[in-house]
C-alpha cells in the first residue's frame, strides 16, 4: 500500500511545483507523509459537497485542481468560515489534500490537452510555450492549438463541444458567424481570456475557453479575431481529472473521479420562458 509521501512524489514528478505561477499554491496541503492511501478522489474544486463525497467514500486523499487555501489566512476557526470547517473535517477524517493547479495547466499532458482530446483535436502544440531550455520541444505551456479531423462550421463545433463536455446549467455559447468554417481550434481549460491574442496570432479559426467577459470578447471580435466558444469553468477542467486518475491508478487500486457539478451557476432562464 502506497503512502501519501509516495503519491505526492509521483504527482510532483508529473506536475513539478516550480512550474506553477508565483501567486499559486500547489502541492501537499494536508496529510502526514507516512499515512497509507487506499482510495483517492480526484476533484476540480474543494468545496463542502466534494469533501462530503470523499468522506462518504472513505477516501484517504483528495487530489484537487483548484487550491483550497490560495490566499493567506489568519484563522482556521471552523465556525467563522467554510474553509476552516473543511480543513477540520479533512484532518478529523484523516484525509490528505494535494493540489495541482497552474503547474498542471502547463504540463504535457495537462488540463488543456484533456480538453482538446474531448474535441478530437490533432497535432497539438502549446498556445504559449513555457520559456527555458528544459521546456524546449516538450509541448509544455499554456493552452493548446490543433486541427479538427474535418472542417466544421462554428455552430457545428459549438454543438460538438456541448456534447463532449460535462453538462452544466451554464452550457456552451459561441460568438461569431455560425457558418464560419473552422479547421484550426485553440483551447484553454479554465479562464483563458489572457490568451485571446495568442489564439489570434497562432491562426486559430476558433478558441474555446471559459469565463469570457463582455468587453474583451467585443474588442476581440471587432479586431477580426477567431470565433469564440465559452463554456463553464468546471466543465473545461473536469476532463483533466481522467488524466490524473489514470496516472494514479498505477499506484493506488481505487481511484475515483468526482462528477459533482461544482459550477456555481444553477439557473439558466431564457427570456419569456416560465
Amino acid at each position: 500500500m502506497r503512502t501519501i509521501s509516495e503519491i505526492t512524489a509521483a504527482l510532483d514528478d508529473l506536475y513539478p511545483r516550480h512550474w506553477a505561477e508565483d501567486w499559486d499554491r500547489v502541492g501537499l496541503v494536508l496529510g502526514r507523509g507516512g499515512n497509507s492511501v487506499r482510495r483517492v478522489l480526484c476533484v476540480v474544486d474543494v468545496v463542502p459537497e466534494t469533501v462530503i463525497e470523499a468522506i462518504e467514500a472513505d477516501c484517504d486523499l483528495i487530489v484537487a485542481h483548484h487550491p483550497l487555501l490560495l490566499r493567506g489566512v489568519s484563522s482556521l476557526d471552523p465556525a467563522a468560515d467554510y474553509k476552516g470547517d473543511l480543513v477540520h473535517s479533512l484532518i478529523e477524517s484523516g484525509m490528505g489534500l494535494y493540489v495541482a493547479h497552474t503547474n498542471a495547466d502547463v504540463a504535457n499532458p495537462g488540463v488543456s490537452d484533456a480538453l482538446a482530446d474531448r474535441l478530437g483535436l490533432l497535432d497539438l502544440r502549446p498556445l504559449r510555450p513555457l520559456d527555458g531550455p528544459e521546456h524546449h520541444g516538450t509541448g509544455r505551456g499554456s493552452g493548446r492549438i490543433g486541427r479538427l479531423p474535418r472542417t466544421l462550421t462554428l455552430a457545428e463545433l459549438a454543438a460538438r463541444a456541448a456534447d463532449a463536455l460535462p453538462r452544466t446549467v451554464w452550457g456552451v455559447r459561441a460568438a461569431g458567424d455560425p457558418d464560419r468554417p473552422v479547421s484550426t481550434v485553440a483551447v484553454c481549460g479554465g479562464a483563458g481570456d489572457s490568451l485571446l491574442a495568442d489564439a489570434a496570432a497562432a491562426g486559430a479559426n476558433a478558441y474555446l475557453t471559459a469565463d469570457l467577459r463582455h468587453h474583451p470578447v467585443s474588442e476581440h471580435l471587432a479586431r477580426s479575431g477567431p470565433a469564440l466558444i465559452d463554456a463553464a469553468h468546471w466543465a473545461t477542467e473536469r476532463p483533466w481529472l481522467d488524466t490524473v486518475a489514470e496516472h494514479l491508478s498505477r499506484l493506488v487500486d481505487d481511484v475515483r473521479v468526482s462528477d459533482l457539478d461544482t459550477d456555481p451557476w444553477t439557473i439558466h432562464q431564457k427570456p419569456g420562458v416560465n
